[in-house]
Order: structure tokens, then sequence, then C-alpha cells
């Protein structure tokens, strides 16, 4: 009961699989089969009347273009047409599969040769698969998915049911394995179908680096390398050449979008620009083709990156042709830079490119010359071809407009991508890929012994079986080396291609170089000769957004544009930028600044006042000058010291104070030159005590004519309390009050050398640093203190009655100097760098001129120009 149940459950599956099989306009037939053996095994045991089991066609088949019979079959799919049929389905009739029409691929069936060409070096071959004849089955996929889904259907489906309607079920013509596709797109669509089933396919020109996906795509291999490597290719070599601003073409495919966004994000990584990326197919309206020729026309990008299929290109040329852009700089995928069709577009001269690279197959040529004219005629797409290659008719239809070919046509004096083996390329990936199958067949089915090998024809063999020996594969033909990663993928290696114009202006496709993705970061390429660039220059063109910015400026981003898009803005003030195209200025460190170009770093100068200087010669010219003065006006007092003018006047102060002013005069000069510690405690300090002596001189002249006056008075006895001793005193005691205050100053923070880096930006002030500011101001402020006491005390005495009342002359000379230094505090603290010492020493010598002018000019201009009055009698005089 439990059989019988079975049996009704498998019949059911049966019918319901060819109701599907009609429906989707296919065969169903491989897994009906299966169902049905089944079927009939659970019958023969049990015991019920049925029909026997039989084969049936459900659907149009669509037979291969090529076919051969062996003991195992490689399935093909290859592009031998662009494009196909587009169907009306009106959904009353059942529709008829995909045809591929159009221009027919020449290249393609060189594709189709090469693999009946391996697979007939195996079958002929003594030590490989020896005894086992291997077949195959070629398809037209016209780079379409869904013919592509059809092949694949029938492929899992077997040949048997499309040459009878009826035969018992049978494993004959079951295919193994495939070659193919050309593309990426048809390659997905077809391995989404015979993943399924195990059927392992290797693919000789499909490289969308999602294909790597184990997860989606299990039984995917291929012999071309992934286009992951191909967009980092790409990428690095628009950098390697300095292109920051570049467009992009893509075909809107499989191939082309998934092998763009790699190359986008790879040239986002190296800091590539893309002014513009758009994407096309062949079979899109003239319109939008029309519309991407204009943006490339329109660009102001010189390099334009075409990521697109044979196919594709052929199409956004042959509209480009028709009105040539300006001067573009091309660089090309492997699906097209090499494909010969296109060297006649010569404002393409100086394209670059990746490309597969060059092989040779001995004996592939005289394979494909060797046509003849019975299998021409045997085979439509042979006919196909050679009635489009010699634009002749081997059929007499009468509706025919071509000529009928006369039979003496010469294949080997053709042109034609067919024909075309000078450089094999993708040819190759196919040749290995036939191989790789062969070295898993061999692998499963054949055995070694005695060092003799030995291969089981009637072995049941599955495709699981050869998908697990093809991820073992590893070996070498023709000195090209053939494996397969984890991902099903080969090591990476490519030719740098470049369309190079010769002399009788010709385009040639020269190797430039290599890829190798195997090398080490930043050794993959090598450029082995110089390169043909667009319009023939031998100088690499420039494609930038933004010329770069020199060093001196930054760059600083165009608002809503790209990063390469951008202004060149001069480095502030202070900051240099030392490189090319510099994002950001940096500060010179503290003792340095820019040169005028604001690139380099260079030394301040150091300002100081320097006796180079016409400022500090005049200035000590006045301190020599004074110092002199000062010794002349002692001489002259020394010379008349018994005359009563010098005596009426103390002349031991005045000797004393002449002394003092000559020390004022000369200690200016330590001002002068380069700061160091000795002069700048000495310059300070020596001024400090100095001018307090200077002053204590004066303020005791002062009291002298104060208490002489007073001692003039009926019963005063001033004068004796205020003698020479009493008088020298006074002087050494205000000078040492101001030497503790100057001692102090230098032993708790006394002053130092410094450079002053904030005055000036662009230079150094070395100066001398006042250590403690309460010092200096003390120092300062007790000078002052004294210079007011004796400017009071010399006021009061001014208008006492005497003829030549020195109290006058005091009045004078103090006034002059507390102007001096009361205008001198403010222009101390605002003068910047060495104008400060030049304030300070014009402050020293205005007021010591001040004083040695008041008080001692018009004693000596009695003594030398009216010696009339320098009498007692006249001095005595009360006025």
């Amino acid at each position: 009961m439990e059989t019988r149940s079975v049996l009704v459950g498998l019949r059911l599956a049966v019918s319901l699989l060819k109701l599907m099989s009609f429906v989707c306009g296919g065969s169903l037939g491989g897994l009906t089969k299966t169902i049905e053996r089944t079927e009939a095994q659970a019958g023969s045991d049990v015991s019920f009347e049925a029909s026997p089991m039989k084969c049936i066609l459900q659907g149009t088949p669509r037979l291969p273009a090529l076919s051969m019979n062996g003991d195992f079959v490689i399935g093909g799919a290859f592009s031998l047409h662009y494009t196909m049929d587009a169907v009306i389905h009106n959904y009353t009739t059942k529709p008829e599969p995909p045809r591929c029409t159009g221009r027919f691929n020449a290249r393609g069936l060189r594709f189709v040769r090469a693999m009946i060409f391996a697979i007939e070096e195996i079958n002929n071959s003594t030590e490989f698969l020896p005894g086992l004849r291997v077949g195959y089955q070629i398809y037209d996929s016209c780079v379409s998915s869904p013919v592509s889904t059809q092949i694949g259907f029938q492929i899992t489906n077997g040949l048997d049911s499309l040459f009878y309607k009826d035969k018992t079920c049978s494993q004959t013509g079951m295919v193994i394995a495939v070659v193919g596709d050309d593309g990426s797109t048809p390659s997905i669509s077809l391995s989404r179908i015979t993943g399924s089933f195990n059927i392992p396919i290797v693919s000789h020109d499909a490289t969308c680096a999602c294909l790597s996906d184990k997860q989606q795509y299990p039984t995917f291999f291929r012999t071309i390398p992934s286009d992951q490597f191909q967009a980092d290719a790409l990428a690095k070599l628009v950098k390697h050449f300095g292109w920051t601003w570049i467009g992009a073409v893509r075909s809107d495919s499989d191939y082309g979008n998934n092998g763009m966004a790699s190359f986008l994000a790879a040239a986002k990584r190296e800091g590539i620009c893309v002014e513009y990326s758009v994407s096309f197919y062949r079979t899109d309206p003239r319109s939008k083709i029309q519309r991407i020729a204009d943006v490339i026309r329109r660009s102001t990008a010189i390099v334009v990156v075409a990521f697109t299929a044979s196919g594709d290109m052929s199409v956004l040329l042959e509209e480009l042709a028709r009105d040539p852009p300006p001067p573009r700089q091309w660089m090309g995928s492997e699906g097209w830079i090499t494909d010969p069709n296109y060297l006649r577009y010569t404002f393409c001269a100086g394209a670059i490119g990746v490309a597969i690279q060059q092989s040779v197959i001995p004996g592939l040529r005289e394979f494909l010359l060797d046509l003849s004219y019975t299998g021409i005629v045997a085979s439509p797409c042979l006919t196909e071809f050679w009635e489009d290659a010699f634009n002749c008719t081997l059929t007499k239809a009468a509706d025919s407009k071509k000529r009928v070919c006369e039979g003496t046509e010469n294949i080997k004096t053709l042109k034609s991508p067919y024909t075309e083996t000078s450089q094999l390329r993708i040819t190759n990936m196919v040749y290995k890929a036939v191989y790789a199958i062969a070295h898993a067949i061999h692998s499963a089915v054949c055995q070694e012994t005695n060092l003799i090998t030995q291969c089981d024809k009637n072995i049941n063999l599955e495709s699981k079986q050869v998908l697990t020996q093809l991820k073992k594969v590893n070996f070498t033909r023709n000195s090209y080396p053939v494996s397969f990663d984890a991902n099903g993928d080969p090591a990476a290696f490519y030719e740098l291609v470049n369309w190079q114009k010769s002399e009788s202006g010709v385009i040639d496709l020269v190797t430039v170089g290599y890829y190798d993705a195997s090398l080490p970061k930043g050794q993959e390429f090598y450029i082995k000769r110089n390169i043909t660039w667009v319009d023939g220059n031998t100088k690499v063109p420039v494609s930038v957004c933004s010329e770069s910015c020199r060093p001196g400026t930054r760059k600083v981003l165009q608002k809503g544009k790209p990063i390469c898009c951008y202004d060149c803005i001069p480095c502030p003030e202070g900051e240099i930028s030392n490189t090319t195209d510099s994002p950001d200025c940096f500060p010179c460190p503290s003792e340095l600044w820019p040169n005028a170009q604001r690139d380099a770093c260079f030394p301040k100068p150091v300002e100081f006042l320097s006796y180079d200087e016409v400022l500090a010669i005049i200035l000590a010219a006045f301190s020599v000058s004074g110092a002199c003065l000062a010794i002349i006006t002692a001489a002259i007092f020394f010379h008349h010291r018994t005359t009563p003018i010098v005596r009426a006047n103390n002349s031991e102060l005045s000797f004393l104070l002449l002394f003092s002013l000559t020390l004022c005069f000369l200690c200016s000069l330590t001002f002068i030159g380069a700061p160091s510690d000795w002069s700048c405690m000495l310059r300070h300090t020596a001024f400090g005590i100095i001018f307090v002596l200077c002053i204590s001189c004066v303020l005791g002249k002062t009291v002298v004519v104060l208490m002489a006056f007073k001692a003039t008075l009926p019963g005063s006895n001033v004068m004796k309390w205020f003698g020479p001793p009493q008088q020298r005193m006074t002087v050494v005691f205000f000078t040492f009050i101001q030497i503790i205050i100057c001692t102090v100053w230098l032993l708790l923070s006394p002053p130092f050398p410094m450079k002053n880096l904030s005055t000036y930006k662009e230079k150094i002030i070395l100066e001398c640093a006042l250590g403690s500011a309460v010092g200096f101001w003390a120092v300062l402020g007790y000078i002052g203190l004294l210079a007011v006491f004796c400017f009071v005390l010399a006021v009061l005495a001014r208008k006492l009655p005497d003829n030549f009342n020195e109290a006058k002359l005091i009045t004078f000379s103090m006034l002059i100097f507390c102007a001096v230094w009361l205008t001198f505090i403010p222009a101390y603290v605002s003068s910047p760098g060495k104008f400060t010492v030049a304030v300070e020493i014009f402050a020293i010598l205005a007021s010591s001129f001040g004083l040695i002018l008041c008080i001692f000019a018009p004693k000596c201009f009695i003594i030398l120009f009216q010696s009339d009055k320098n009498s007692k009698k006249y001095l005595m005089n009360k006025t």
C-alpha cells in the first residue's frame, strides 16, 4: 500500500514538471527522467498496469551551434552574435525561444574554435585521458541573460529528447561542466541554473567581483582575474599618472556596474574625483547614447575611464566618431581595450588600459585556418561567418543581394578578429578553462598503476565529482599556470597596453608594462617602455579640476564641488606650507619666520642697538662728546680753582658733580651692543648709582646755597652744621642707599638678556629683561625722589638776594631733569625693540646735558669771557 502511494506521488510530480516545462517554454526533461526512472523501479515491485515510460520533448529546444558526442561532454556558452531578437508575447500562443541575431561575432567564433582545438588536443593525447573521448555542446548565448538562462536549462536536461520524440530515458548526452559565458551578466544567469545541479562553470571572460561569492555561486570558477583586481589596477594607474579629475563610463550590466563600483571605491581611496559617471547598454535608444557622447564632449575631465564590455563600447565609439570629441585620454578595462576592431577609431589613439596577458597556443592558428568547404556548408554558424567575412552567400536565395561565393575565397588572407592570433589573450583563458575541466575529469576517472594511466569510460561520472576535483586543479599548460583560490579565482596578472600610432598612421596595440597583484604594495606596476598619449604626445596629459597649489599656499575646497576642486589661498602671516597641495599651513617655530614665498622657515633677524647702526653711532657720539665736555669743564674749573666764582660755588662738590656727569655720559655706552649677562646688570645698576651720585651732589650744592644765606643772618650758626665733611657724608649717604637697592636687586632677581618674541612676530628683539620690575622702578623712583627734593629746595632758594645765585641754575637744571624723566616713562613703555634702549640713552644724555649746561655753562662763560665779573666784589653785590 505504501509503494502504491509513492508511485502515485511520483506520477503527480512528473505531470507537474511537464506542465511547468510547457509554461516555461523549455524542457525539464533531465529532472523528469530521473523521477520517471525512480517510478519505474518502484513499479517493478508492484503489479498494476502501466504504460512504458517514454521521454517526450516539452517545448521548443535550443540546439547547440556546434556539438560532438563523447564519453564525457563539456558544455560551452559563447557569444556568436551581439544581439537577441526582441519577442512580443501576445499570450495566445506558445512563445518561441529567443533567437540570437545581429552582426556575427568573429572573435566569439575564435573562442569557440579554441575550445574545440583544446578538446581535440585532449582526445589525441596518449597520456591525458587515454582511451576516452571528450565531446562538446557549444551554444550561442549572444551575451543575453534570457538566452543564457535557457541554455542553462538545456544543459541540465541533456540532448536525448532533442533528437528523438519518443525514446526510453538514458544518461547519454549529459553535460558535466561548462565553459563560459563571455560576460558577467549571462554567466550569473547560467550559474544560478546549473549551480542548483552542481554543474561547474569555468568562465573565460566573466570578471564581475560578485561571482567570487561562493554563497551565491558555489560552482563558479574562472581563468580570468576578478574585476576587483582590475579596478584596483586602474585606480592605481590613474593615481600613478597624477590624474585626479576623470570621467567614468560603464556598461549597464553586472560587468560594468559592479566593476565601476569597485573602481570608484578604489579611486576614492586614492583621492581621485569623478566629474561624471554614466552607464549605457548597446540596446539602448540612440538618443541615450547621444546624450552620453555629449557628456564626454562637454566635460572638463581629459581622462575617460571606460569600464565597458566590447559590444557596448562599439556602440559608443560609433556615436563619438560622428562628431569626434576634443582630445580625450581613454583608459580602458580589459573588456574592450584589446579588441582589434576598435583600433580604427583614431580619436582613441593613446588609449591605455589593462589587458589579459598575451599568450602563445602552438598549432591554434593552423587549426583556425583549416576550414574545409564541406565543413563550412554543414555548419550554420560557420556558414554565417563565411558569408559575413567575404560578403557573399553560399546559398542561391532569390532575394539575396550578395554575390554567390565562388569557392576561391582564401581565409589565410582574411583580415578578421577570427584570424587575429598575434595577441591571444581571452582565447588563452578559453584554452585553460577546457584543460582545467579535463584535468578534473582525469582526476575523477583515471588512475596510475605501474606508471600506466588507466581511465574508466563506463564510470557513472557526476558533475559534483568534477566540481570537487576542480577545486584541487593546479597545473601548467604552455608555461601558463592554472589554479583556483577559495573563491574560484586565479592569480591576478595584467599587461598594460597602449594604442600607439605608427609612422604609417595605423594604430597598433603595444604592451608597455605589467601589473602583478601578488607583488608588495607600491611595486605592482612595471612600465618598461615609453607611452604615447592622446594626440601623439610623449608628455603625460594633465587632468585636474584645479591646478596644484604651490608651496606657500593651502587648499580651500570649493563649495558644493568634489574635494579635487579647490582654491589656493596664501598662508597667513607666520605660517608656511612646504609641500604641493598642502591642506593646511603650519606655524614656524618661535624663533623662525617664513620667507617671502611662505614655503620655508628661516631664523628671525635678531635686533638690538648695534654700533653699526646710524642711531647708535649718533648716540655714542653725543655720549662721548658729553663726557669730553664734562672733562673740559673740570679742566677749566681746575685751572681757575682760585677764582671767586669757582670757590664761591663749592669747588669740591662741583668737581665731584663733573666727575659723576662724566660717568653719566659714559654709562650710556653700556646700553649699546648685544646684551649679555654682565652688560645687563651693569647698565641698569651703574646708571642708577651714578645718577644718584650726580643728584646728591646737586642736592648738596642746593643745601649749601640755602645754608650760606641762612648763615649771613645775625646770630645764625648753621654753616658749622653743614661744612665740607657733612656735605661729603650727605653725598655718600644718599649714594649708599642706591647701592643697597641695586645690591638687593642683583641678588634677588637681576636683569638678564632675553629674546623678545612678542613685540614683533617677524623678528627677535634682543634686550635686557628687568628681572625684578620692582627693583628697576625702585631705582628710578629713588632717583626721582631725590630730583624732586632737590628741585623743591632750588625753587625755594631761587630768589635769594645775590648777584650770582647758583640756586637759579640748579632750578633750571632740575626742571629739565624732571621733565626729561617724566616724559621718559611713557616713551620707555611704548617704544618697541631697540628704540626702548635708544629712549633710555636719550633720557640719560638729555638730563646729563641739562645739568652740565644749566649749572656749569654760565660759570664757564664768565670765567672765559667775562673775567670782570669773576670777582668777590661782583659776587657779593646784592641785587
